[in-house]
């Protein structure tokens, strides 16, 4: 079967916001997320992957997945947590925005992925019905 998972897009994620930010985060206590992802040795300072995503066009994106964890490799390191990086072309292409999905579906080879956009459905606001509210909930897996 093959699997997917989605991630709601935040202003930090496609880049609204100037922050520094490298990447949408991975959440480590997700362990089936982990293991769609490609297997990044945690005994290796900041060890990576590249992954290759094709968007529905049949453009392939290249992008590093990398477990930050300097906290455990250096005395005075801080960052522990995996990210996916190089997403920035992609997002400003698809014109992602807040509330929109980013969806990865594994496909036949190791580390090549599927990746769309899915258009966020509630995010219309009426004037009337006060300010849109968006709740951010990470990865999920979609099937």
């Amino acid at each position: 079967m093959t699997k997917a998972f989605a991630k709601i897009l935040t202003a930090n994620d496609i880049g609204k916001t100037g922050s520094h930010q490298a990447g949408a985060l991975v959440p480590k206590r997700d362990p089936e997320l982990a293991k769609f992802l490609p297997y990044l040795d945690p005994s290796k300072k900041n060890p990576d992957a590249w992954i290759f995503c094709t968007d529905p066009l049949g453009n392939i994106w290249k992008m590093r997945y990398v477990y930050y964890n300097n906290k455990l490799h250096d005395p005075t390191g801080t960052r522990d947590e995996s990210r996916i990086t190089y997403m920035t072309s992609f997002f400003k292409k698809w014109n992602a925005q807040v509330g929109d999905e980013v969806v990865l579906t594994q496909q036949g080879k190791p580390n090549h992925f599927l990746i769309e956009i899915v258009r966020a459905k509630h995010l219309t606001s009426n004037a009337a019905d006060g300010p849109t509210t968006i709740k951010l909930v990470g990865w999920r897996r979609v099937h």
